[in-house]
């Protein structure tokens, strides 16, 4: 998908909310777990009830990884739903790989070419030949972490290097890097106060934008901050949309809940 669509369906659904599918077998409903398959069935109602009010949906691996080979074909089966049934809609591997080369080669035909996602998270402490690999795929977006909303993003992120903070270099150095233009980066909603110095240095690539909702990041501040020209933003909502009901009405609690960020951007987007 190109980033042209993607600002389409931003666009056609006034909306730029990604979904979080990060499955957890101990909080959904319980009614669930009798299935064969009660991960994808998770995923599967939350995606028939919410994918008219968003434009991507973000599975954590972690959560698939976890369950081992039934976590990661469930995993298979929703990526592999999504595009059969809602092919418009922008998949997030979130998987913050990054290693040498060939290895990330490797990650990278896992997520674009098996899985077929149109864009997968890494990590860019091993800098360069780490996250060019990812990006030599057509087509296909590299999600960079720049300034996380962790307490922990402090430790490095944020600390001065020859003057300046590291994540800013991060982001200034990966604009020289081959086929650049396919990069997005990852900037936590906790951070708002730090997007008007992001956009000085990327003004128009996407980023997508966790900690809205449970983590207690603000959309008007965001948009606010971070908004480009082609809005450039995916807000990410995972706990606070797909847990909002536990019990066997927990499709439409989610809907209910993505519908209310829905509005909200909708009413940003034509302000």
């Amino acid at each position: 998908m190109t980033t042209q669509q993607l600002t389409a369906q931003i666009k056609k659904k006034n909306s730029f909310l990604c979904i979080g599918l990060d499955v957890d077998l101990n909080k959904i409903p319980k009614h669930l777990l009798e299935l064969e398959d009660p991960i994808f069935e998770f995923n599967k109602a939350i995606i028939d009830a919410t994918h008219h009010l968003c434009v991507a949906y973000k599975p954590n691996t972690a959560f698939y990884e976890a369950y081992g080979i039934k976590g990661w074909q469930a995993l298979e089966k929703t990526i592999k739903y999504l595009n059969k049934n809602h092919p418009e809609i922008f998949t997030i591997a979130d998987a913050k790989r990054g290693d040498i080369g060939n290895t990330s080669t490797m990650y990278a035909k896992a997520f674009f070419e098996d899985l077929a996602f149109d864009s997968v998270t890494v990590a860019p402490y091993m800098g360069k030949d780490s996250v060019e690999p990812f990006l030599a795929f057509k087509n296909k977006h590299t999600i960079m972490l720049a300034l996380t909303s962790n307490q922990g993003a402090f430790d490095f992120q944020t600390k001065q290097v020859d003057g300046k903070e590291l994540y800013k270099q991060v982001l200034e150095t990966s604009k020289n890097w081959e086929n650049s233009e396919n990069l997005m980066y990852v900037v936590g909603a906790t951070k708002a106060e730090y997007f008007a110095d992001i956009r000085k240095i990327i003004p128009n690539s996407f980023l997508l934008v966790p900690g809205v909702g449970a983590q207690g990041g603000n959309l008007q501040d965001v948009c606010k901050y971070g908004m480009s020209d082609n809005v450039g933003l995916l807000i990410n909502s995972s706990r606070g949309i797909i847990y909002a009901s536990n019990n066997k009405d927990f499709a439409q609690a989610a809907a209910t809940k993505a519908a209310d960020l829905q509005q909200q951007m909708e009413v940003v987007l034509n302000s």
